[in-house]
């Protein structure tokens, strides 16, 4: 996440003002305190705002103001996340939650609490074990587009895709909570709820569990407000968000959607009208695209 963010800034400050070298240097100078600022709020030790910006050379309100603008989030929401990401990371390979709050450099056990339970959906404790307790439900369905999961959680539906094969659906629920119960589930609303947003036969609000950078959420966004029979390319993404240069990020964050149709990511592609690439096969995505093409045409 830290690199992913880190390559994020420097695409999206890269879009600033070339009016000429004076506004270059300035673009550049951001970028690099921006990207230092983010490296010193991911240090082990605690780190606050008006101290990372004095080390960066800026005050701490006019740091604030651009870490907001150009990353989405303020400097101790950054900080927070990547404590719970790397808190999360923790418990994957420890054996100790109290080891995991020092590796993940919270300050004490009831902030590690928080901020990785918020992160999770739930304890570190849980976590640590696998998710026991947790309860992942899904359901195996068959569309027009193949074979279809759709998992969900108390929040909301968590992951859609599609397979050419059943078999290769359920193991990914599995390498992800290898301890928690995954429940194999099949009601009717969820199954009809997406199936009929995959096939165009309904329309229905469908609560969603998806986590991201705020990068990546802010282009999530972005791709549900596309109307269906309509594309973008990855280029209009990016400008929309007011960071036109951040062309790689937005496909990147297109690529690492995991809930097929309901977050169209299909919607998106290239400049020159080519569909580029798609988790579950170029074919699905052209499929997808003329179907909702055709619709939209009658």
């Amino acid at each position: 996440m830290e690199k992913q963010m880190h390559e994020e800034i420097e695409a999206t400050i890269e879009h600033g003002e070339r009016r000429g070298p004076a506004s270059e240097s300035v673009r550049d100078t951001m970028a690099e305190a921006l990207v230092e600022g983010c490296r010193l709020l991911s240090s082990e030790e605690p780190a606050h705002t008006r101290d990372v910006a004095r080390v960066v050379g800026l005050s701490g309100s006019y740091f604030q103001r651009c870490f907001k603008k150009h990353l989405g989030v303020t400097p101790q929401q950054y900080r927070r996340r990547i404590l719970a990401e790397r808190g999360r990371d923790a418990l994957r390979t420890t054996d100790s939650v109290t080891q995991s709050v020092y590796e993940a450099g919270y300050s004490s056990s009831s902030r590690f609490y928080e901020g990785v339970g918020q992160e999770l959906g739930m304890k570190p404790s849980v976590a640590l074990a696998g998710g026991p307790g947790e309860v992942i439900h899904y359901a195996l369905a068959h569309c027009s587009l193949g074979h279809l999961m759709i998992a969900w959680t108390r929040r909301g539906v968590c992951e859609v895709g599609f397979a050419d094969s059943p078999g290769e659906l359920v193991p990914q629920l599995k390498r992800h909570f290898p301890k928690a119960k995954l429940d194999a589930s099949d009601p009717a609303e969820w199954v009809e709820a997406v199936i009929g947003a995959v096939e165009m036969t309904s329309s229905v609000d469908i609560p969603l569990d998806i986590r991201g950078t705020a990068f990546q959420e802010r282009v999530w966004q972005e791709l549900r407000a596309i109307p269906a029979g309509e594309t973008r390319t990855y280029s209009e993404i990016a400008s929309v968000l007011g960071q036109p240069s951040a062309v790689r990020a937005v496909a990147r964050a297109c690529a690492t959607n995991s809930l097929a149709v309901l977050v169209p990511c299909h919607r998106v592609i290239r400049k020159d009208g080519s569909l580029a690439g798609y988790r579950w096969g170029v074919e699905r995505k052209r499929e997808l695209l003329l179907r909702e093409a055709r619709k939209r045409s009658r």
